[in-house]
């Protein structure tokens, strides 16, 4: 498996910042762009009024639009259709995924693992919807370079629900959370059975989800953080450095170096490093992305131990605790597409792969003190 490009893909981008800011023509924006973090990027107001978010049956009826108006071939297909042995969710509904583009190597995007948090089904329509109808060069490339293989709701129980997790419909009512469900003794909800097949016929180049997170200062600053960049398996930690000879250590924070770099030049983003616990690096291995980098062999599915890099993205703000905001609303589903569209560029040209990966540390983050695992805390010393 390669992750750079084709000689005759690398390359450079001529639009600029600002071709970029507008293209995002189905998201509402608020007028001017303020110097510094908006203190309404997310709302603090405690409310959150959830009518405008996105429903199941929203997105059946917005793939099936896409599909019908796209000029670049959107494929939208239930899992059902693609034929694995596990294809609904926990409450029997379809799981969709809609495919685009024609290059050789496949990327998998996928949003709202978690119910409560909303709008990585909107940025990745939002995108979509760009790789089906923009003819400009910049998409044209991505899609001569990937394929893409998009699932919009990862978790469409979670999300008609307003819940971050699944619920078992085995008796039990027991709630699972999606993206601890993929490893050892796990796969226990349909979902993760359902996407795991699919990722084993997929074999993705690499990956992105994205998240929310709760409402979050930056350390040493305390300005409002809108987006947090994030790593399952924590570069330089005890897991991805042994991963690959270290090749996904290098090109996960090579990712996010470019993320930060372009977003910075938007005044209304405001970005760190994703840590829990306020010091502590994730290295979680039951997590989605976590167990593609581990390339998790799973009833025999994936024999060869195909893995591929991935990271995340974590808006601020969520539904469940009343922090999402609803002025924050169209900036949040834009930063979302800006991040995605400047790293799946930035690989499809090579910049990406030009960055130094040391220059993770310069990313705004508190002082590491030690790693969360699976099993608990690991102290850096």
């Amino acid at each position: 498996m390669t992750h750079g490009l084709k000689p005759s893909n690398r390359r450079r981008r001529t639009r600029a910042i600002a071709a970029a800011a507008a293209f995002a023509v189905a998201i509402p924006l608020t007028a001017g762009s303020p110097a510094l973090a908006d203190p309404n990027f997310p709302s603090t107001e405690g409310s959150t009024n959830i009518s405008s978010i996105a429903t199941y049956a929203d997105l059946v009826a917005q793939l099936e639009r896409l599909e019908r108006t796209s000029r670049f071939g959107v494929d939208v297909t239930t899992l059902a259709e693609v034929g694995t042995e596990v294809s609904t969710s926990e409450q029997g509904r379809d799981l969709y995924v809609a495919t685009v583009g024609d290059g050789p190597e496949a990327v998998w995007l996928q949003g709202r693992i978690h119910g409560n948090e909303p709008y990585g089904t909107e940025s990745l329509l939002s995108v979509l919807k760009e790789l089906g109808t923009n003819g400009s060069p910049d998409w044209s490339l991505l899609r001569e370079t990937y394929t893409f293989h998009v699932i919009p709701m990862y978790n469409p129980d979670g999300s008609e629900l307003n819940i971050r997790q699944t619920v078992l419909q085995d008796g039990s009512n027991q709630r699972i959370d999606l993206n601890r469900d993929w490893g050892d003794g796990k796969f226990v909800a349909d979902e993760s059975e359902a996407f795991y097949e699919y990722w084993t016929m997929v074999d993705p180049a690499f990956a992105i989800d994205i998240h929310h997170q709760g409402l979050k200062t930056e350390y040493g600053t305390g300005d409002d953080v809108t987006l947090s960049l994030g790593i399952s398996l924590a570069p330089g930690g005890p897991t991805l450095p042994g991963i690959e000879g270290g090749a996904y250590d290098v090109l996960t924070r090579q990712m996010h170096v470019h993320v930060y770099d372009e977003l910075a030049k938007y005044g209304n983003i405001n970005m760190d490093r994703y840590q829990v616990g306020g010091s502590l690096e994730i290295d979680i291995k039951g997590g989605v992305v976590s167990a593609m980098m581990l390339g998790y062999d799973y009833k025999g599915l994936n024999p060869e131990g195909h893995s591929n890099p991935a990271i995340f993205f974590e808006t601020s703000g969520n539904t469940s605790d009343g922090s999402l905001g609803q002025k924050a609303r169209g900036k949040s589903i834009r930063q979302n597409v800006l991040a995605l569209q400047e790293v799946l560029l930035g690989m499809a040209t090579g910049e990406v792969q030009q960055e130094d990966p040391a220059r993770w540390e310069e990313i705004p983050h508190a002082p590491v003190t030690g790693y969360q695992t699976d099993t608990g805390v690991t102290p850096l010393f």
